[in-house]
């Protein structure tokens, strides 16, 4: 097939890279513009610009694919059909009209659950104890079309978010595949979601990272996996932001108020009191510090006993 191809992240790459190895041609790649990171706040490009340039394809950056200008260039390329993985933006009617046989969707969860933009970090946060891919057609509301094809997977126990986008990356690559084919022959299942198991959480952010002590550990372990590698778990203490990059659920309780370091010592490691249970913080990473096991920063740096995180 003629496709044309939008995605922005490194979990896009696999599904562009299995177009291209299954023999379709992929007019072209519209992705997120060129952004300002890094303490010198230059321009750097997405990793679906980068593999799509080293591929040989056209690439397309747009503020808005839905605007006069992306609308124009997506009919240009005349494509049959469109993909979408992690693309980032929204498609217009007008949009969705231009390829004959619809836009596929990639999507990182097994709708109807976990629709939005971040729903791999989502399955891990509330205790899912498997997630998938399932590939869809898109339509004018989010998330919301028909369902094609679905693979399921089961969450590791300490997985963490970036682990499992990897993962899901490949199966939601293998997955597309299958259902260009199906397409193809003609024969491809398309199942209407049903609104009712339907569930949609917001996106990310920083803010979101800060522990919040007085709930339970192993909700708290979830939150240190499904917020790694952003934007990260975190809590304040008097010397600045202590991040937390990998934590341990204990049943043990201690007593002391939730925050309150409970053990602290290189050879004991780090464990702070919950609402329930306690957490071992495994990894941390200190104020202008470097990320490494919390036996190994207590060497060198104290976090008394007694002393409250967040508080």
């Amino acid at each position: 097939m003629r496709v044309v191809f939008m995605g922005t992240p490194q979990f896009a790459v696999p599904s562009l890279e299995a177009l291209v190895q299954a023999g379709h041609q992929v007019a072209g790649v519209f992705c997120q513009p060129d952004r300002p990171a890094g303490r010198g706040n230059r321009l750097v490009c997405c990793p679906v610009k980068l593999r799509a340039e080293q591929l040989g394809i056209p690439v397309y950056q747009v503020e808005r694919i839905r605007s006069p200008q992306g609308l124009e260039a997506l009919k240009a390329l005349n494509p049959q059909l469109c993909v979408t993985a992690a693309f980032g933006q929204i498609l217009s009617r007008e949009n969705l009209a231009v390829p004959p046989l619809g836009t596929v969707n990639v999507h990182a969860s097994l709708l109807p659950r976990h629709r939005g933009a971040a729903p791999i970090q989502w399955a891990i946060l509330m205790g899912d104890q498997e997630t998938g891919v399932t590939t869809m057609f898109t339509d004018p509301g989010l998330d919301t079309g028909d369902m094609l094809l679905k693979a399921s997977t089961p969450i590791g126990p300490q997985e963490t978010a970036g682990e499992l986008t990897q993962r899901l990356s490949q199966m939601g690559a293998r997955l597309l595949v299958e259902t260009l084919e199906a397409i193809g022959r003609g024969d491809c299942p398309r199942t209407p979601q049903d609104p009712g198991l339907a569930t949609y959480e917001p996106m990310l952010d920083k803010a979101m990272g800060r522990l919040d002590f007085t709930r339970s550990a192993q909700e708290l372990e979830r939150w240190v996996r499904g917020l790694n590698p952003w934007p990260g778990a975190w809590a304040q203490m008097e010397q600045g932001t202590l991040k937390i990059w990998a934590a341990q659920a204990l049943d043990q309780t201690f007593p002391g108020q939730p925050g309150q370091v409970v053990v602290s010592s290189p050879k004991e490691g780090l464990t702070v009191a919950c609402g329930q249970g306690a957490l071992k913080l495994t990894q941390i990473q200190g104020p202008n510090a470097k990320r490494m096991d919390a036996r190994a920063y207590l060497m060198g740096k104290a976090l008394p006993v007694g002393m409250v995180l967040n508080g």
